[in-house]
């Protein structure tokens, strides 16, 4: 099976979607690797199946034109996104590697097509026309959180052989057993076999600052967001109530200021809440966010360790480090096991993944054994399976953004229940959880599954404002 890094699981880019965002905007960076250096004369882009019908909302149309341009999402300024895409829009015509500047219409050169292509509903294809009268046909699929592939060939993960291979929950208990240590070193050592400790370290950490930046973010901006259904952004205003007035400049004051706030139950639940909501409008705003493991499920793992940092007692960057490691161990298991794509298994692919790969984080900063590592993340899935993906006119607002809250809730009551429990009188394994949930994801009806053609998305009317 694959070998999956932790850096897999966990990539910074932009929102709103790392399937129908992120995905094709990897793509169509690939296509430019490929291709940027021929006398390129056209190009042709075809979305197909789930990104032709939510494509819109998630601005996948806006992502592939700046993969083309050969803006890096991780790098990109945000801010000057709206300016390149006017530009581009305005002159009619796009960079494209370093010797061709190509006349560009997004209304002519980009189609929106409804029909799903037999191998993943989230295809996006790429016609490639040289001034020599050469073309170039590439089709990729977006297999979820950010994860792309090529006609079958997956681009993404290397061939990679790690000291401790795992596959499957069995794997996993088997090594932590074998080596009488924690699921946290047994991933560690694998990555020390991709790169340096202190590499490790730098871009674990780099991985939290931009989640605790995200959050931060979100605190201190109000107003409404993109894409017409005038949603109200609510951290700003709920961090605010919360703060009741206490004065404060810059993010670490404010840390300061949420550790010394109220910790009554009402106040953390509220906490939880404003932490995940300010990711996720943050992340619907075309923001800067970490795939989590998926950027519609981006705030449920920042929201939850936020909350073990600002409320519990830690170790600091070490407890970080465990956190992230254990986590992204949990989500490849559901990778490889079942999916992370919406598109193919619905929000429990999402949101319950992220919740439990969160309770998983949770409960090893907690002194959790690994049974009750695994155990906590069994059941946070258990209470997510079934769940549908029906975003209203496919933005990722309503119900996702609410929703990271409630898979953050979850993660730390599940958490709780594992560090209360007995592995040995669980009737339920993480093995199990994760085959029941691909055989839910496969029996669930296509229109729950990222088309907004089922649940909220057909029965909420939201009128939305007239050009």
């Amino acid at each position: 099976m694959e070998r999956i890094s932790v850096f897999d699981m966990f990539k910074i880019g932009v929102g709103p979607s790392s399937s129908h965002t992120m995905g094709p905007w990897r793509a169509a960076l690939d296509v430019l690797d490929r291709y940027g250096h021929e006398k390129v004369k056209h190009i042709q882009i075809k979305l197909f199946g789930s990104l032709a019908k939510t494509g819109i909302g998630h601005g996948t149309d806006l992502a592939v034109i700046l993969g083309l341009c050969g803006h890096d999402p991780e790098l990109i300024d945000t801010a000057a996104i709206s300016f390149y895409l006017q530009e581009i829009n305005s002159n009619k015509q796009l960079k494209f590697g370093a010797q061709n500047i190509l006349p560009f219409d997004s209304k002519e050169n980009i189609q929106f097509l409804k029909k799903f292509l037999p191998a993943h509903p989230n295809a996006v294809r790429f016609i490639v026309k040289l001034h020599d009268k050469r073309e170039f046909i590439d089709t990729y699929y977006s297999i979820g959180g950010g994860f792309i592939k090529r006609d079958g060939e997956n681009i993404d993960l290397q061939q990679r052989v790690f000291p401790f291979p795992i596959d499957n929950e069995k794997d996993l208990m088997i090594w932590v057993s074998s080596e009488n240590t924690t699921i946290d070193q047994i991933v560690w050592a694998n990555e020390l076999s991709i790169q340096p400790e202190d590499q490790v370290k730098k871009k674990l950490m780099h991985i939290w600052h931009i989640m605790e930046d995200c959050i931060y973010q979100g605190c201190h901006t109000e107003g409404i967001l993109p894409g017409g259904l005038s949603v109200q952004r609510r951290a700003f205003h709920l961090n605010k109530k919360l703060l009741s007035g206490v004065k404060y400049n810059g993010k670490e004051e404010w840390i300061k200021a949420v550790k010394g706030s109220e910790n009554s139950f009402a106040n953390l639940t509220r906490w939880i809440s404003c932490f995940a909501l300010a990711v996720n409008e943050e992340n619907a705003a075309f923001s800067r966010v970490v795939t989590a493991p998926t950027n519609g499920a981006a705030g449920v793992i920042p929201a939850v360790l936020m909350y073990y940092l600002c409320f519990c007692e830690h170790q600091g960057e070490d407890d970080i480090i465990r956190f992230l490691l254990t986590a992204g161990e949990i989500g490849s298991l559901f990778k490889k096991g079942s999916t992370i794509s919406a598109a193919m298994g619905g929000c429990q692919a999402e949101i319950g993944v992220s919740s439990s790969m969160a309770a998983a984080g949770l409960t090893a900063c907690q002194d959790g054994s690994p049974q009750q590592v695994v155990m906590a993340a069994e059941i946070a899935m258990e209470h997510h399976l079934g769940l549908t993906c029906d975003p209203i006119n496919g933005l990722v607002q309503i119900p996702c953004i609410e929703r990271n809250t409630m898979g953050a809730m979850k993660a730390i009551t599940a958490s709780q229940l594992a560090l209360s429990g007995d592995f040995t009188y669980s009737k339920i394994r993480l093995d199990g959880i994760i085959k029941t949930m691909w055989e839910t994801a496969k029996d669930m009806h296509r229109k729950y599954k990222e088309t907004s053609e089922g649940g909220l998305a057909r029965h909420i009317s939201v009128m939305l404002p007239e050009c």
